[in-house]
C-alpha cells in the first residue's frame, strides 16, 4: 500500500524544461529523506537529487546542479524535480524514491540507501 508515482516524463528538445512529480500514498513522506535517480539501460542507477526528512538540506549530481532543483510540498505528499535547460545526456528514466526507516537532516545520495521506490518515468532529450 505505500507507494510513490512518478509521472511527468516526457519527449522534449535541448534546452527545454521539464516537471517531474513524485506523489506518496499510503504512508506521509514529508519527514522522509525522498531522492531523484535515473537509470540508462544497462547502466548503474545514479544518484540526481535529494533532499533530508528533517530540515532544508539539498544535494545533487554534478551533472544537474544548477539546472536541477529538488522540492517538496508536504500538503500533497509530494516531491518534485524541476528540470531546466535539459541535455540530451539526460535522457533516462527518472525515479524517486523514499528512504523511511530514520528521520535524518543527511541527504541520502546511494540508491542502496532507499527502501522505497516509484516505477519510474522516462524523459528523452533530443538534439
Amino acid at each position: 500500500q505505500v507507494r510513490l508515482e512518478e509521472s511527468g516524463g516526457g519527449l522534449v528538445q535541448a534546452g527545454e524544461s521539464l516537471r517531474l512529480s513524485c506523489v506518496g500514498s499510503g504512508r506521509t513522506f514529508s519527514r522522509d529523506a525522498m531522492g531523484w535517480f535515473r537509470q540508462v539501460y544497462g547502466k548503474e542507477r545514479e544518484f540526481v537529487a535529494g533532499i533530508a526528512g528533517v530540515g532544508t538540506r539539498k544535494n545533487y549530481a554534478d551533472s544537474v546542479k544548477g539546472r536541477f532543483t529538488i522540492s517538496r510540498d508536504d500538503a500533497k505528499n509530494s516531491v518534485t524535480l524541476e528540470m531546466n535547460s535539459l541535455k540530451p545526456e539526460d535522457t533516462a528514466v527518472y525515479y524517486c524514491a523514499a528512504f523511511t526507516t530514520t528521520r535524518t537532516t543527511a541527504v541520502v545520495t546511494t540508491a542502496g540507501g532507499y527502501d522505497t521506490w516509484g516505477q519510474g518515468t522516462q524523459v528523452t532529450v533530443s538534439l
